[in-house]
Formats: C-alpha cells, sequence, structure tokens
C-alpha cells in the first residue's frame, strides 16, 4: 500500500487517518487514546488533519502491540507499514 513515491507522506497521513478511525470504533479504546494523548473530543475534531493528530495517533497503536496488529489486520496492511508511516509523517 505504502510505497516510497514523492506522496508516501500523503499516504502516510491517509494510513494514520483510517488508523484513527479504527481507535474511535471502539468506546474503551477511543477512551484510552483520548486519555493518553491528551486530545479532548472537540480538539481531535477540529485536528484531524493536523501533524501532531496523526503522529498520536500512530504512536498510540506501535505504544501497544496488541492494537498494532490488529488494526493492520483491519486496514489491510502488516503492523511495520503503520510505524514505518510514522517515520514518513512530517518528512
Amino acid at each position: 500500500m505504502l510505497g516510497s513515491s514523492p506522496s508516501s507522506s500523503q499516504d502516510a497521513e491517509t494510513l494514520a487517518l483510517h488508523a484513527l478511525g479504527w481507535v474511535l470504533g471502539d468506546g474503551d479504546r477511543a477512551e484510552r487514546f483520548l486519555a493518553l494523548t491528551g486530545l479532548t473530543p472537540d480538539h481531535l475534531r477540529t485536528s484531524l488533519g493536523e501533524i501532531g493528530t496523526l503522529t498520536a495517533v500512530l504512536d498510540f497503536l506501535c505504544a501497544h502491540e496488541p492494537d498494532l496488529v490488529a488494526a493492520a489486520d483491519v486496514l489491510g496492511v502488516k503492523p511495520e507499514e503503520l510505524a514505518a508511516a510514522r517515520r514518513r509523517i512530517g518528512r
């Protein structure tokens, strides 16, 4: 899914948005995400496209392997691709 093309940062951002959708799809996981990141629901809504929010999503997943693996499975990517997306965002 993700390559080393010039748009790879954009692809990484898209993947992060999809990952956020997965995170928010489970109430307990969403609460944990908000608690650990310090984001409020209002701030999350207004910062969806911001690099800081997207990196927070991928950092959240990378910090908890069961979530990383589950998200990757649902998104149809390898867990390593989510970690690589984190590194590409902001380049």
